[in-house]
């Protein structure tokens, strides 16, 4: 079981907190243009990384405020807790430049482009097409 240390509340037990998915997402610019396809991407397609990964989670039976954590997936090692909206910080603590994905704004968690585009795409039966990156045929 986890030791989560919420930014608000202090150490707390796991059950208390809700997992909130991978952090720093990009919100669409213009989500009423988007495909089918690209949207399904937005929505579904997350990376899987093996170490370090940035998540989101909810204090859910205490303060009831989000926060970012950096939790290292193999170990469960929990590498640091940071306030929503702020930008990721590297294994050791520090802050590192991310590509444009997370906001500084005290209101928001991302800013940035639309889903990715989807490269190869064919409704032809017979034609090969190639997964996105990251996911497994």
């Amino acid at each position: 079981m986890l030791l989560i240390s919420c930014p608000n509340c202090g150490s707390r037990d796991e059950t208390e907190f809700h997992y909130g998915g991978q952090a720093h997402v990009a919100y669409p610019e213009s989500p009423n243009e988007l495909t089918d396809r690209e949207w399904a991407e937005y929505l579904f397609y997350r990376d899987n990384t093996k170490g370090a990964f940035a998540e989101r989670w909810l204090h859910s039976t205490g303060c009831r405020q989000w926060f970012n954590m950096l939790r290292d997936t193999v170990t469960y090692e929990i590498q640091a807790i940071y306030p929503m909206g702020s930008p990721r910080p590297d294994a050791a603590g520090k802050v590192t430049a991310e590509t444009g994905t997370a906001s500084t704004a005290a209101d928001s968690t991302t800013t940035g482009s639309a889903a990715p585009s989807i490269a190869a795409t064919s409704t032809s039966p017979t034609s090969s097409t190639t997964a996105p990156e990251g996911a497994t045929k």
